[in-house]
C-alpha cells in the first residue's frame, strides 16, 4: 500500500509527508466517510488540529477527496473517484448516513435524478443525503 499512497500523492502533485500519508492511509483502509474527528481519533502519530486541517483543504483542492455535508452541519471526508482532479469533482452521488451510529457511506451506484433549474440558473454541484439506519445498527 506504501506505494500506491506515495504514487497519489505524487499523480496529485502534492509532497509525499509523513501526515499526508498517514491520513490518504486512513481514507484506504476505511470503508465509508471520516470527520476531521475521526481522522484525529484514529492516526496512530498525533497531528496537530492545524495539520489535519490543512492535509484534509489540500486534498480537496487537488481531488483526492470530497466533502459531504451532514445534518448537523458538520463536514465528512471520502475518497473521490479516479476521474477528479484539481478543482475538477466528479462525485455528484448518492451518501448514506446512519442516524444510530452517524457512518457514512457512497452509494455510487445510486443515479442522482435530473434537476430542471430555471432558466439562467447553472449548478456547480449537487449533493443528496439519505439518512436512516445501516445494516450493523438493524
Amino acid at each position: 500500500m506504501e506505494a500506491s499512497i506515495d504514487d497519489i500523492l505524487k499523480k496529485n502533485q502534492l509532497s509525499v509527508t509523513s501526515s499526508r500519508k498517514k491520513i490518504l492511509e486512513l481514507f484506504l483502509v476505511n470503508n465509508g466517510a471520516l470527520s476531521h474527528g475521526d481522522i484525529e481519533k484514529k492516526a496512530a502519530s498525533k497531528f496537530d488540529r492545524v495539520t489535519v486541517y490543512r492535509t484534509l483543504q489540500a486534498f480537496l483542492e487537488k481531488g483526492v477527496i470530497h466533502n459531504i455535508p451532514t445534518a448537523d452541519n458538520s463536514i465528512r471526508y471520502a475518497l473521490c473517484k479516479d476521474d477528479c482532479s484539481e478543482g475538477h469533482h466528479h462525485d455528484n452521488h448518492v451518501h448514506f448516513i446512519c442516524n444510530n451510529c452517524s457512518s457514512t457511506i457512497c452509494l455510487d451506484n445510486v443515479i442522482i435524478p435530473s434537476i430542471k433549474l430555471p432558466k439562467g440558473y447553472t449548478s456547480t454541484q449537487v449533493e443528496v443525503v439519505v439518512s436512516g439506519v445501516c445494516k450493523e445498527c438493524k
